[in-house]
């Protein structure tokens, strides 16, 4: 009843033209564990995506702060982004799948959706169809279960977990087989938890992806393209006397 409530308090908002934010800083910031690109190090909020955040809007009168991002699951987070009003979800994968649900201001990075595998189960991948006799494990509404999902793996054979670290200890104690995850982002993980890595392998890869910073579409597009504009400055000044685009020095903390 009270979701009911909000989507229908919102539905007038849309009508009367009402609810929208003025400046970016009137909008709520979800994000979720998913290093390097967003995630919790010592306490602390970091990574690639809430770095280029917080420099691109630093020059705003007033600009987002860590304590305006919300962590949150990726499901909570992606349900905020569909619900809206006046949400920023990051970082998101903008797939086709995707593309008229949101808006977008970006790119944050390149990755890849991959299937990862221990080398010792010997599992050989031509297809998305050749894992149907293996458990998969995937994060619900992550790009990585879409994609398989639109390639041919049925939804209701998905493993999920809450997130990427329960998924990765899923595949080293043998409760799936297969994990459908980030490149970038598993590797980070498998890294982090001290996994082996000669243990694991890539056992089939899909197309490159880019990761952006999803709005709900209420938001005024004039604040997308600010966001945007605030990006392709970060992504082509210089820092003073080194010659290095700040965007290039974001990435190197990290990586």
């Amino acid at each position: 009843m009270i979701r009911n409530c909000s989507l229908l308090v919102w539905s007038l908002m849309l009508v009367t033209g009402g609810g929208h934010a003025k400046q970016l800083s009137d909008l709520t910031y979800y994000t979720e564990q998913y290093p390097p690109f967003n995630y919790i190090e010592d306490g602390e909020l970091v990574g690639i995506a809430v770095d280029l955040l917080l420099v691109a809007t630093a020059l705003q009168e007033k600009p987002i702060q860590k304590k305006d991002i919300l962590l949150v699951p990726w499901a909570r987070g992606y349900k905020e982004l569909e619900l809206g009003p006046n949400v920023v979800l990051f970082a998101t994968t903008r797939s086709s799948a995707r593309e008229k649900l949101f808006k977008w201001a970006g790119p944050i990075a390149k990755d890849q959706v991959v299937l990862f595998t221990k080398k010792s189960k010997g599992i050989k991948l031509d297809s998305i169809k050749d894992a149907l006799r293996y458990r998969v494990g995937s994060l619900k509404y992550d790009v990585a279960a879409q994609t398989i999902i639109e390639k041919g793996y049925p939804e209701n054979k998905i493993i999920y977990a809450a997130d990427g670290d329960t998924l990765a200890k899923q595949l080293k104690f043998d409760r799936i087989d297969i994990w459908a995850y980030d490149k970038v982002v598993g590797q980070w993980y498998m890294k982090n938890l001290g996994f082996n890595a000669a243990k694991y392998e890539i056992a089939l890869k899909f197309e490159e992806i880019n990761n952006y910073f999803a709005f709900s579409l209420d938001v005024e597009d004039a604040l997308v393209a600010e966001l945007q504009h605030h990006i392709e400055r970060v992504k082509t000044t210089k820092e003073p006397g080194t010659g290095v685009f700040m965007y290039e020095r974001m990435l190197e903390k990290y990586f």
